[in-house]
């Protein structure tokens, strides 16, 4: 458990040195809604106590921050939507049960936020390890090009929520496939022009993204526009022949900052708005700053020189279908950058509206999703060793979960104190 004399504020305000300044107090805002969202917030704090809890010392390509609203739906290059991890700011080398403690401890905090009871609370819990154990031993089987093809398709959700009637206890299979292909609908419109209509509009006859502050805002770049233009340029020869092709047929229209997310509030992310044929053919192109890894004071250090590097390689190495327009660069003012399609058949699952038997399932299929990841990287024979056949690993990371579920309330009232105090600024938003 925790080190003594740890402090959480003191561990956050660190990882935030760097972030700018003016959007921090969103960041904190977003942060004091919940629990959850605190925790959501706070990788650094838990990459600390977890440094200092025994480990396995089998190594995978780690997320570094694998909680439950982490994962999702996006299109593959083939166009068929697929469930897997989504978020890769944390990756890094390190021990596989780090990433595995942290998507249980988020199932614990979501069923104590939903007012389940300490049983269903519980269960959750077991259940999303015992996904978790259950797939690897399959991995663990299979050749490593069959690892490697594995992937989770809308198909495959579908299939194994008919199942669920059997595996879960009051679990109402109609209703549970109406919501989900809903939720495959909603994501399947998500796409670059509904993005385009949604971010963008004509002002004084040119095509621009809409300034809505303090979420979405145009700034100035350093070195102005030959500066941008060499980033752009840099990202594109980090991509392969055929995409940069492709990537060199659209026309750069505009740029601006956009807030995302809870724990990315305050570093820099741009929208790169570009066209095609015309505006009905846009792109849509997020570029994320890329700092170090929280787990980068506990693992050996990325041998990658650029963070949106280790990045890209990560998420190439973790998820099953990568974006085809994945790339690093290094941008005005020597920051790190990574770029992806902003909207690509987008869809997430609302954690807060799920009842015990959902959570549990959407519990298994994200830690189902990050056994393949770790497969993908790491031994899954030795891995599958030492979780062995029964459920003794499930209680021991389920008696965890309970133990640091605690420590986050007494983190998060720590923070809404420091809000109380004046020591944090906050806004909403």
């Amino acid at each position: 458990m925790p080190a003594a004399g740890r402090d959480p504020v003191a561990i956050i305000l660190a990882q935030e040195a760097d972030r700018l300044p003016e959007l921090l107090p969103l960041r904190h805002g977003r942060m004091a809604a919940s629990s959850f969202a605190f925790y959501r917030g706070a990788p650094a704090v838990m990459a600390f106590d977890l440094s200092a809890t025994p480990r396995s010392d089998i190594v995978v390509q780690a997320s570094g921050d694998a909680h439950l609203s982490n994962f999702g739906l996006f299109a593959s290059p083939e166009r068929t939507l697929v469930f897997d991890s989504n978020d890769f700011d944390e990756t890094l080398p390190g021990p596989w049960e780090w990433d595995v403690k942290r998507l249980a401890v988020s199932v614990l905090i979501a069923a104590r936020a939903n007012g389940f009871s300490s049983a269903e609370s519980r269960t959750a819990v077991m259940t999303t390890i015992r996904g978790y154990r259950e797939q690897m031993a399959r991995f663990s089987t299979m050749r490593l090009l069959d690892i490697w093809y594995a992937r989770t398709t809308a198909e495959d959700i579908d299939a194994a929520l008919i199942e669920g009637a059997r595996a879960f206890a009051g679990f109402n299979t109609k209703a549970a496939r109406a919501s989900v292909n809903a939720l495959f609908t909603k994501a399947r419109s998500k796409d670059q022009l509904k993005a385009g209509g949604s971010l963008t509009a004509t002002v004084d006859g040119q095509w621009r993204i809409v300034d809505d502050p303090p979420v979405v805002t145009h700034v100035e770049t350093p070195g102005g526009p030959a500066a941008l233009q060499q980033t752009f340029a840099d990202y594109r020869a980090t991509l392969a022949e055929n995409r940069r092709e492709l990537v060199e047929r659209y026309r750069f229209v505009d740029f601006a900052l956009k807030v995302v997310g809870v724990g990315s509030v305050g570093t820099r992310c741009f929208v790169v708005l570009l066209e095609g044929r015309d505006e009905a053919d846009p792109l849509l192109l997020q570029a994320k700053e890329a700092t170090a890894s929280v787990l980068d004071p506990y693992v050996e250090s990325s041998h990658h020189s650029n963070h949106g590097e280790r990045v890209v390689v990560g998420q190439r190495l973790m998820q099953a279908t990568p974006d085809i327009f994945l790339g690093w660069t290094r941008g005005p003012g020597g920051r790190d950058y990574y770029f992806r399609q902003l909207w690509d058949m987008k869809g997430s699952v609302d954690v807060a509206i799920l009842r015990p038997p959902g959570l549990g399932f959407y519990g298994a299929l994200c830690a189902q999703s990050l056994a393949r990841a770790h497969a993908r990287s790491g031994d899954s024979v030795a891995i599958t060793a030492y979780l062995g056949t029964s459920d003794t690993f499930d209680g021991a990371v389920a008696d965890f979960s309970e133990a640091y579920a605690d420590q986050n309330d007494r983190d998060y009232a720590a923070f809404r104190k420091a809000i109380a105090d004046g020591t944090i600024a906050t806004a909403e938003g």
